[in-house]
């Protein structure tokens, strides 16, 4: 893990595209703005394990009947 130290209004830069700027410190709290292009998902860490243990529970509780599926396209082709 690379550790930097930072003052209010000092950035860090991540590649070309992704500019982190420390905006305020107040305790144990730090105020991050991040500039990255919209394509760039940001989610903060516990947020982002919720969603990856989600897509995983979701994908494995999901089994098709392809005879369905099949079913389902050539009736929708029909129309």
């Amino acid at each position: 893990m690379l550790v930097l130290t930072r003052k209010i209004g000092e950035s860090i830069k991540i590649n070309e595209d992704v500019k982190i700027t420390v905006i305020d410190v107040k305790g144990k709290n730090i105020r991050l703005g991040i500039e990255a292009p919209r394509e760039t998902k940001i989610y903060r860490e516990e947020v982002f394990l919720r969603i990856k243990e989600e897509n995983k529970s979701a994908a494995s509780s999901q089994q098709f009947d392809l005879g369905k599926v099949s079913q389902l396209m050539k009736d929708k082709l029909k129309k």
